[in-house]
C-alpha cells in the first residue's frame, strides 16, 4: 500500500453538461417521449459545492428541444458500503421549486440551499436526482418511449473548511494477465477519479488502465479488475501509475504485488 503524492490539479467538472451526448437514456414503464425524439437538457454546473460560508446554489436547466418537458427534482443523502452507493431521501437540502415545466428551447433556474450545519469534521455528500415526468401521448402512439434521468452530486465542505481525500493505492497481479487495483480513501472528502493507466517503466504503451468517473467517499474502498498486457516485461515489480482526479493529478511508480 502506497500513499501517493499528489501534483497538478484536474477539474474536469466546471463545465457545461448536455445530457443527451453523456447521460444514459433509462426505459420505463411510462409514457415518456419516443427514443427518435428524446429530449435534450443542457445543466451547468454539473456538481454543486457548498459550505457555511456558501449555503446555496444556482443550478441552469435548459430545454434544448422543441417540446416542453417537466421534470422532478428530489435531494437524497448519499454514502456508499461495499463499493456501491447508497441513496436515502433527505430534507436536509430545500430544491425550489421541486417540480419544473420547461418551455421548448427554455431556461428554468433551480435553486439549492443547505438546511443543516456542515459537519465538523468531515465533507458531507448529497445528490439531485432529476426525473423527466411523463408527457401525454396520442392514442394511437407506438414508439419506444423513454425517460431522461440524471442525477448530480452535492458536497458540503466540513464546518472548518479543509476537508480533503487520502488516497492509497495498491496494485494486486491476480492471475498471469489480470490486476486489480484498490483504492482506499481515508481522507474526509471524496475523491473522483476521471481515469488511470499503468506502464512498463520507460514504455510510453500502457498496459493497463480504465476510463470513465469514479467517486470514492470518504472512508470509502473502490476496486477495478483489469485485464494487462504484456506483464512479462515488468522488471522489479514496478509499474508506472498515471491518474487524473479532481483533488490533483498522480504520476508515480508503484509496486507491483502478487497474492
Amino acid at each position: 500500500m502506497k500513499n501517493l503524492s499528489l501534483n497538478k490539479k484536474h477539474n474536469p467538472q466546471n463545465r457545461q453538461f448536455h445530457i443527451a451526448a453523456y447521460i444514459a437514456l433509462y426505459v420505463t414503464a411510462f409514457s415518456f417521449v419516443s427514443l427518435a425524439n428524446a429530449a435534450g437538457w443542457e445543466i451547468d454546473p454539473v456538481r454543486i459545492e457548498l459550505s457555511t460560508q456558501q449555503q446555496t446554489a444556482a443550478l441552469s436547466v435548459k430545454n434544448t428541444t422543441n417540446q416542453s418537458t417537466s421534470i422532478q427534482i428530489q435531494a437524497v443523502t448519499w454514502s456508499q458500503r461495499d463499493g456501491k452507493d447508497i441513496y436515502v431521501p433527505t430534507k436536509e437540502l430545500l430544491v425550489s421549486p421541486p417540480i419544473v415545466t420547461i418551455a421548448p428551447r427554455s431556461e428554468q433556474i433551480v435553486r439549492v440551499a443547505l438546511r443543516r450545519d456542515a459537519n465538523a469534521a468531515k465533507e458531507l455528500t448529497y445528490r439531485l436526482n432529476m426525473q423527466e415526468l411523463p408527457a401525454k401521448q396520442s392514442a394511437n402512439f407506438t414508439g419506444v418511449k423513454v425517460a431522461l434521468r440524471v442525477t448530480l452530486p452535492v458536497f458540503v465542505q466540513s464546518l472548518k473548511g479543509g476537508a480533503m481525500p487520502k488516497m492509497e493505492w495498491d496494485i494486486l497481479r491476480m492471475q498471469e494477465d489480470q490486476l486489480k487495483v484498490t483504492l482506499r480513501n481515508t481522507g474526509n472528502a471524496h475523491v473522483q477519479i476521471s481515469d488511470f493507466a499503468l506502464y512498463v517503466p520507460g514504455n510510453d504503451k500502457s498496459i493497463a488502465g480504465e476510463s470513465g468517473s469514479s467517486y470514492v467517499l470518504e472512508g470509502q474502498t473502490h476496486e477495478w479488475l483489469l485485464k494487462a498486457n504484456t506483464l512479462d516485461q515488468v522488471t522489479n515489480n514496478r509499474l508506472r501509475f498515471t491518474a487524473f482526479t479532481d483533488a490533483n493529478n498522480i504520476d508515480t511508480e508503484i509496486v507491483l504485488h502478487k497474492p
